[in-house]
């Protein structure tokens, strides 16, 4: 393909095309029903271990590390769903207006 630069001089350019992506969603309604199954199950299970830390917070009154082993479960729950996220919407499970 030959295209013209701003001078008139004539150019050679290679078309490049984007690659396609197939949206599972469009032709599988339950795996768009699933992933929103998953985001609620990791949700519920976040809020369950930050429940569990504030219950070992008040019950051992900070003297054990209970409380800091759930914090870091809600954590590795937390980036871990942000991941499954971001990989969804890039894979085409999760549709552009959301779930």
């Amino acid at each position: 393909m030959a295209c013209v630069a701003g001078n008139g001089v004539t150019k050679n350019a290679v078309a490049l095309e984007a690659p396609q992506v197939i949206h599972y969603t469009d032709t599988c309604p339950t795996v768009y029903f699933f992933m929103r199954i998953v985001v609620i199950a990791f949700l519920v299970i976040i809020v369950m271990s930050l429940a569990s830390a504030m219950f070992y917070l008040i019950r051992d009154k900070g003297k054990s590390d209970r409380t800091v082993k759930a914090l870091t479960v809600r954590v590795a729950l937390s980036v871990t769903l942000f991941l499954l996220l971001m990989l969804g919407h890039y894979f085409g499970l999760i549709p552009k207006s959301g779930l």
